[in-house]
C-alpha cells in the first residue's frame, strides 16, 4: 500500500511515518517500490505502526517503543518481559503524577496568598511572578 493510505489507516501523517522509517522503527526494503519509485508497505508496516500509536498513547517515549518493538523482532515479547518494562513505565507515570501534584499544591497556594492578602486584588502584584 502506499503512504496515503497508511497514512489513513493509522492516522499518522505521511512527515510522522517517514519519520518513523528514518529512526528505524519500521522498515522497507528496496524490492518493495513499485516502478515508479512510489514505496510500497507492507501489512507488517501497518501492523507494526498500529503498535506504535497504541504504544504512544499509552505514553511511551520513541525508545521506549523501540526497545519494545525490539522485543516483537526477536521474537522475545512474552507477557513477563513486556510486563517488566510496563511496571517501569508505571513507576515512571507515577513519579510524574506525584511531580504535578506539587507543581498544582503550589500553584493554588500562589493563588490563595493573592486572594488573601489585605490591598485589593487589582494593586496587588501578583507572588508568582514576584521573587
Amino acid at each position: 500500500m502506499l503512504i496515503g493510505q497508511l497514512s489513513k489507516l493509522t492516522g499518522f501523517s505521511r512527515d510522522t511515518i517517514r519519520f518513523y522509517e528514518r529512526e528505524g522503527l519500521i522498515k522497507i526494503g528496496r524490492k518493495q517500490r513499485q516502478a515508479n519509485n512510489y514505496k510500497d508497505y507492507s501489512e507488517e508496516v501497518l501492523k507494526k505502526l498500529l503498535v506504535i500509536k497504541r504504544l504512544k498513547g499509552f505514553g511511551f517515549t520513541l525508545n521506549e517503543t523501540a526497545d519494545l518493538l525490539a522485543l516483537i523482532e526477536e521474537n522475545v515479547a512474552s507477557c513477563s518481559t513486556v510486563n517488566d518494562k510496563v511496571k517501569m513505565k508505571v513507576k515512571l507515570i507515577n513519579e510524574k503524577i506525584k511531580e504535578l501534584q506539587q507543581i498544582k499544591n503550589m500553584l493554588q497556594n500562589s493563588v490563595a496568598l493573592c486572594l488573601n492578602g489585605s490591598a485589593p486584588a487589582a494593586d496587588r502584584k501578583c507572588t508568582l511572578l514576584t521573587s
